[in-house]
Parts: C-alpha cells; structure tokens; sequence
C-alpha cells in the first residue's frame, strides 16, 4: 500500500448477519463511494443511500464527508420496534425490568 490509498470498512449488519467488508480506496475517498466499492448496494438491493442513515464509528455522517485511514462506515437500518415504546409498554403490563441483568433485590 503507497501512501495515497488506504483501508477502510463497511459495516451493514441484518438482525441474524452482520458484514464488516474492508475496502482499499484512494485517499480522500468519500463515504458514498466507499459504500459503492464494498459491493453491498449490489449483495443488499434494499439499502437506499437516501433513506439509510450512515455513520463513522457510530456518529452521524453525510454521504460526501472524506473517510481516512482505518475508518468504519456504518449503514443502518430502521429498528423493528422503537425502544421507547417497548419500555412504556413493559410499564403498562406491569413488569419489572431489571438493571445490569441482576437479580432485583426487594428492600
């Protein structure tokens, strides 16, 4: 590897998969066409650049941010539940959820 390219990776991950696809690019590669060189927009079809969001390491980015070396783009997906409304439904049915995953202790 010379000095203007470099590794990035392309993260997409389905409920029971998850891809993690490293790519050598060109430097100042942009995150839109990184996505475009992993070939997931070709493997997934459902993938919309328009509709999912991306990120960088999990924060926010747009599709024409420049990438650097070691870099991890992120394709999300919408969530099958909002997890907001899955904690107000646990309340209204009246169960407990329990912190850290140990065993509540009553006082």
């Amino acid at each position: 590897m010379n000095s203007s390219e470099m590794i990035v990776e392309v993260a997409y991950a389905l409920p029971h998969e998850q891809l993690i696809v490293p790519v050598k690019v060109s430097t100042g590669v942009t995150v839109e066409q990184a996505i475009g060189l992993s070939g997931l927009l070709k493997k997934y079809p459902e993938i919309d650049l328009n509709v999912n969001k991306i990120g960088i390491f999990g924060k926010l980015s747009k599709l024409d941010q420049p990438l650097r070396h070691l870099d991890r783009v992120e394709i999300y997906r919408a969530l099958i539940a909002d997890p907001k409304e899955v904690r107000k439904q646990r309340v209204a049915d009246g169960k407990v959820m329990k912190k850290g995953g140990g065993d509540l202790l009553e006082e």
